[in-house]
């Protein structure tokens, strides 16, 4: 206890002293290049190369993992294997609003990034972390006006993106 109240009170002497720094003699702020100096120092670096391997990894994973499924539809429930598809589809959306409800998927796209909010299951979250997030408002006030707050966007983007690409196509190859 005694450890954590020294800890706190030398970080807000540190913080006290830093602003006293970034204020010069004449009380004006400090100039932006030694903001931007100090920000850079500051700033945690990133492992781009790392970051995007795992991504790839990941997304691989993934796609190991629905094509997977789709054979394990397709085998067992002797459906095509375009119907199949959309049972893996649902299956992962209900892994990832699951997982999510749990806390775990949080914590997965911590570590693997855009291998796991790329596919389906990222959008799954985005919809189940709002719904939670916004449940105590109500269903009307609270699911219902900001479960799409994020995935909106998405989805606007998404139709929009089919509708010009479906026109391109008419006029390039025609009907």
């Amino acid at each position: 206890m005694c450890n954590y109240l020294i800890g706190n009170v030398f970080n807000d002497i540190k913080m006290y002293i830093f602003l006293i720094f970034i204020q010069n003699k004449n009380g004006d702020n400090m100039e932006k290049r030694k903001y931007q100096s100090i920000v850079k120092k500051y700033t945690p670096k990133e492992n781009r190369l790392y970051n995007a391997l795992v991504a790839f990894v990941v997304g691989g994973f993934m796609g190991i993992i629905g094509q997977g499924l789709i054979d394990l539809y397709s085998y067992f429930l002797n459906i095509p294997t375009k119907e199949a598809s959309v049972f893996m589809i649902v299956t992962l959306i209900f892994v990832g609003c699951f997982l999510t409800c749990l806390g775990f998927f949080d914590r997965w796209v911590h570590f693997a990034k855009c291998g796991l909010i790329i596919p389906i299951t990222g959008f799954a979250h985005a919809m189940q972390s709002a719904a939670l997030e916004f449940r105590k408002e109500g269903m009307i006030m609270g699911l219902g006006a900001n479960m799409f707050k994020l995935a909106g966007s998405v989805i606007i983007f998404g139709v929009v993106g089919a509708y010009v690409f479906g026109l391109l196509r008419l006029l390039i190859m025609g009907a």
